[in-house]
């Protein structure tokens, strides 16, 4: 069954939330699935071999978050199933995003009770590369670029809309405007420097602020991703860039696993690997530190953290039941 939720009431109702890990990149690195270049890996639906390879990596994540009986959210592989780049890819004639969503949708359906824990959320991404914030759109570009994107995925019945790695404000304050007409809840996500900046250089604490202003209604939440626990943990603890008030605003962390800046990742051609046990316990460190309720992985993360980290919340929760 399907939940009964809205993600506002999810959150509510749930002290801790398991993400899912690494997709992306995952096919990235395996020769079998190479991704295309405009669209990533959103029309590997289409593809008996590489639908079914998608599909193993969801359940992976899935059954891990169900063996320790934690809520969870899941998204779409529509991070860059913008209506632009479907056609560029030559996928005009399907519905791109609704059958990423229906993908998903059918996962769920197969886990039976658990599917009430699991939430689905529509992923859109910035037009440029996530780690160039000066490839960011304007304000004027952004509007006209993302408002098709957010539609299609809110028609396609997903429980949230989800634009992270955002660099940028410029982009982010339009998204976000973009988010809002459809009515969804919504949470925005962004990659975040040591001294709690985002990419552009705007402090984490002015973003949402601008943007809570800005989009009405404004998201349910902010989330940093993409970034290593150990910069998160020194963000949040910059009184400047990111105040105190500024945690309420926060979900949590999808975390990557390499302690490198994004000018040092970006077009890295190997995997910067951290070993499970570490990664789990900086994830851990930052709800024990600031109550951030959301923690999950992306990029150099796969089964083996998202596990650690599963047992290490399961843990916590068991330890708060006998206290």
């Amino acid at each position: 069954m399907a939940p009964t939720l809205s993600l506002p009431e999810f959150i509510r109702a749930a002290p801790r939330l398991l993400g899912e890990g690494a997709i992306i990149e995952r096919l990235r690195r395996n020769p079998a699935t190479p991704l295309d270049g405009a669209l990533l890996n959103s029309a590997f639906v289409y593809d008996p071999i590489r639908r079914a390879a998608l599909a193993e990596l969801y359940r992976g994540y899935i059954e891990i978050g169900r063996t320790h009986r934690l809520p969870m959210l899941l998204t779409a592989s529509t991070w860059r199933a913008q209506q632009q780049n479907i056609a560029a890819a030559g996928w005009s004639h399907r519905p791109v995003n609704a059958d990423n969503v229906r993908l998903l949708q059918e996962l769920r359906a197969e886990t039976g009770d658990y599917a009430s824990s699991l939430l689905i959320g529509g992923l859109i991404g910035p037009r440029g590369d996530a780690y160039r914030p000066e490839q960011a759109l304007s304000e004027a570009e952004a509007r006209r670029f993302h408002a098709w994107q957010s539609g299609q995925l809110a028609d396609a019945g997903v429980d949230f809309l989800f634009g992270i790695t955002l660099p940028a404000l410029s982009e982010a304050l339009v998204l976000a405007a973009a988010l809002a007409v459809t009515g969804r809840p919504y949470v925005l996500g962004f990659v975040l420097r040591p001294n709690g900046t985002l990419l552009d250089g705007t402090p984490l604490a002015e973003a949402i602020r601008r943007i809570d202003a800005h989009a009405q209604p404004s998201p349910t939440a902010y989330l940093i991703n993409c970034t290593h626990p150990g910069f998160v943990h020194s963000a949040l603890q910059d009184e400047t860039h990111c105040p105190s008030w500024v945690r309420s605003r926060l979900l949590g962390v999808l975390g990557n696993t390499a302690a490198l800046s994004p000018e040092a990742l970006d077009g890295l051609e190997h995997l910067v690997e951290e070993e499970p046990a570490r990664f789990a316990q900086a994830m851990i460190d930052l709800q024990n530190d600031f109550g951030l309720r959301l923690l999950g992985g992306c990029c150099g993360t796969d089964d083996r953290h998202i596990r650690a980290l599963a047992e290490r919340l399961k843990s916590r929760a068991a330890a708060d039941t006998v206290n």
